[in-house]
């Protein structure tokens, strides 16, 4: 198999989503490959009541009941919007339940201001329209008519970052389950085959942006992602994903708990900031997510392992937490350093370890960037 910088849920899991194939005996809807039962397994992973022979990893941490409603969503005839703050892991879900459902996660609309109807429906190959005229041979189709097509899952991720024209395409895709091709005289509907569903992500920050206008949002089942702050699941998380970015990067290099500690507390910490101020200049640019932990993380381990020792230090973990949340320069700044000055400090005088090391690590960092 060729090598991927980051190979989709369904290359990646392809043995194990076999496995779960293969012993699967559940109804599926439509053209299902997995049962949902056995997607919802796939999502969450095993349990020993399952009574499974092997034990099937979990892959996100959230709520049973988010990925159970997803799930039914999909396997009725309408949308499904995960709505949720930056970093709580929409994308990831709908990655996961497309590679399931149709062992397919690929058919990706990407949402953005420069998104246009074309990008949903079919746009044209242009020498071959000049060499034979308009045909379906001519005709380029958008991942979500492909999906369609094949009676598959699409994607269309960030929905609110795309003009309401582009919204408003996908009403008639959600509520007729065809699409017309006017510039043919025959063979011009596009017919959705069963099976076929839209998986959309919007982030709730976005609001205001593009607001889905009342007739798009009825053909949406909406599912909202919170933030994580259970710091035992967020914990979980950031292991599992830097576990897997660091076997990408083929890097062998333990965490220490008490740094993983320093992390999440730190995390906690500055968000608890954020909900009680008063103004945008006293909230740091970042949304202080899960996944921009994992980031700082990731970014902490591999300048220990290009530049350092190979072993993470809380010195070089407070210069990346610093790096990643300074965005504005000097409001996130100056916001850090009160941090460090108000919490960090004391916090290293009280409790030891390695604090007064993180301590010394974010001020030093804070210093380079002033």
């Amino acid at each position: 198999m060729t090598e991927m910088l980051r190979a989709p849920a369904e290359v990646k899991y392809a043995e194990e989503l076999d496995w779960l194939e293969s012993i699967d005996d559940g109804p599926k809807p439509f053209s299902w490959r997995l049962s949902p039962r056995m997607v919802r397994l796939f999502v969450l992973g095993s349990e020993r009541a399952d009574g499974l022979d092997r034990e099937v990893s979990q892959k996100w941490f959230g709520d049973r009941s988010f990925v159970e409603r997803s799930i039914v969503t999909l396997a009725s005839d309408r949308g499904l919007l995960l709505i949720g703050d930056p970093g709580t892991g929409k994308s990831w879900l709908a990655e996961l339940l497309a590679a399931a459902i149709s062992r397919n996660s690929t058919l990706v609309v990407q949402g953005t201001a420069g998104t246009t109807e074309d990008h949903i429906k079919y746009s044209w190959n242009v020498s071959m329209v000049i060499a034979k005229g308009q045909s379906r041979a001519s005709m380029i189709p958008s991942p979500i008519m492909t999906a369609m097509e094949r009676g598959v899952i699409g994607r269309f991720e960030e929905l609110t970052r795309s003009t309401s024209d582009v919204q408003d395409a996908l009403i008639s895709i959600l509520s007729e389950k065809y699409v017309s091709i006017p510039e043919l005289e025959d063979d011009n509907i596009v017919f959705a085959q069963p099976g076929f569903s839209i998986i959309a992500t919007a982030n709730s920050r976005d609001r205001g942006v593009n607001d889905l206008s009342s007739a798009l949002k009825r053909r949406f089942n909406f599912v909202r992602i919170p933030v994580v702050t259970n710091k035992k699941s967020e914990a979980e998380i950031v292991r599992f994903r830097t576990t897997e970015l660091l076997h990408r990067h083929q890097i062998e290099l333990d965490v220490p708990p008490n740094l993983l500690d320093i992390l999440l507390q730190s995390f906690a910490d500055l968000r608890a900031a954020a909900s009680s101020a008063t103004s945008d200049d006293e909230k740091l640019e970042s949304a202080l997510s899960t996944a921009e932990q994992i980031g700082v993380l990731e970014d902490a381990i591999l300048h220990s392992t290009f530049f350092g020792d190979r072993s993470l230090k809380a010195e070089t973990l407070a210069g990346s937490l610093v790096g990643s949340l300074a965005r504005r320069s000097p409001e996130d700044l100056a916001i850090l350093n009160k941090y460090w000055h108000g919490v960090v400090e004391p916090r290293s005088k009280e409790d030891g370890g390695e604090w007064p090391a993180f301590l010394e690590g974010g001020r030093q960092a804070i210093a380079t960037l002033s």
